[in-house]
């Protein structure tokens, strides 16, 4: 049973950002052919936004483990978790960092979550996750403990 779910799929300014491809990729191929420049843009558009969409990483937590991406721990390695946002954030990806955490960032998401790993045999001190709801995240790690 999942516990809790967030897919982490890019801010929409990002999807008007990529649209710039479009006048650039026309832009070079204007001179060679407008009308293959227009299409190569449109297709190269919707394969980016594809991308983004497909492609955004998952975290899930369910009885037993936490996954996110591609990765998976086990509940009963876990241990402390603790939100973070704006300054704080920022100090847990950059002055606080430990270069042996396990990390999984998205540009388009301030808030991390830390969740330290208490086996003693796991070289990794603690997962650091981006997320855009750190409190019902940690409230869902101190659940069912």
């Amino acid at each position: 049973m999942t516990t809790y779910r967030e897919v982490m799929r890019p801010a929409f300014w990002l999807y008007i950002a990529a649209i710039l491809i479009i006048p650039a990729i026309v832009l070079v191929l204007a001179p060679i052919n407008m009308l293959f420049g227009i299409i190569l843009s449109v297709v190269v558009y919707a394969v980016i936004v594809l991308l983004m969409i497909f492609k955004s990483p998952s975290i899930e937590l369910t009885e037993t483990a936490l996954r996110v991406g591609k990765a998976s721990i086990p509940r009963s390695e876990l241990g402390a978790a603790s939100g973070f946002s704006g300054t704080y954030a920022i100090e847990q990806r950059g002055t606080k960092l430990d270069g042996r955490a396990w990390l999984m960032f998205t540009g388009w998401v301030d808030p991390v979550v830390r969740i330290d790993i208490i086996d003693p045999l796991d070289p990794v001190p603690y997962w650091l996750i981006s997320t855009r709801h750190p409190e019902e995240f940690v409230a869902a790690l101190r659940s069912q403990r």
